[in-house]
């Protein structure tokens, strides 16, 4: 392939054109061009020869065969597809309708969350609303408050009726204690029932928090 630029052979051997002008002032594409400047134009398979390169048949044919495979190419891609005859192109409608309706939904249910917890926040704020955690650990803490306190009850209940009855100490206690166990497990059963059965007032019904 002949009558190349600087500029098309040095694509062609995958050069700078700065490189071919230097290779032409180092001489060693002599015999490879005609012309002089502008005017020069190269011969692609005696300049590969000097500089012992080789070249595949498209660079050879000027890269013809690349060319009209391109070309074939692009115009596979242009060209429309026909779609399938028993999936009518109306029908992409419903699919757009029902991913918007979808999105509309989650937006709406995230709404609807962030409205809660700004009623959460702000009945906590006005002190209408405590947390079950926050309650029960309240109540945990005044409990076993109240347990140490009747243990010492308890204590020197046994410790009075030993001295008045004169009965050994450790007995008497020890029947108390069982009482108050017996009782306390009684007890707890039956606020665990009362607790099951309780429903909501209707204030907490219509508060959605």
């Amino acid at each position: 392939m002949s009558g190349l630029t600087a500029t098309q052979l040095a694509t062609k051997l995958d050069l700078s054109k700065g490189r071919i002008s230097q290779l032409v002032t180092e001489g060693k594409l002599d015999g490879c061009y005609k012309g002089d400047g502008r005017s020069r134009r190269f011969d692609l398979a005696a300049c590969a020869n000097a500089l012992n390169r080789k070249l595949d048949p498209g660079q050879l044919m000027g890269n013809g065969a690349r060319t009209r495979q391109a070309l074939r190419e692009i115009e596979e891609t242009e060209s429309p597809v026909e779609a399938p005859q028993d999936v009518p192109e109306r029908d992409s409608a419903p699919l757009r309708t029902t991913d918007q309706a979808r999105y509309e939904m989650a937006r709406t249910l995230k709404a609807e969350e962030e409205a809660r917890k700004l009623r959460r926040l702000n009945a906590q704020d006005d002190g209408t609303l405590v947390l079950a955690e926050q309650a029960g650990r309240e109540a945990r803490r005044a409990l076993a408050a109240e347990l140490a306190q009747f243990e010492n009850v308890l204590r020197n209940a046994a410790r009075a009726v030993a001295d008045k009855m004169g009965v050994d100490f450790k007995t008497a206690r020890q029947i108390m204690i069982d009482v108050w166990r017996e009782h306390r497990s009684a007890r707890a059963q039956q606020l665990d029932q009362e607790a099951e059965a309780a429903e909501m007032a209707p204030e907490e019904q219509d508060a959605d928090f």
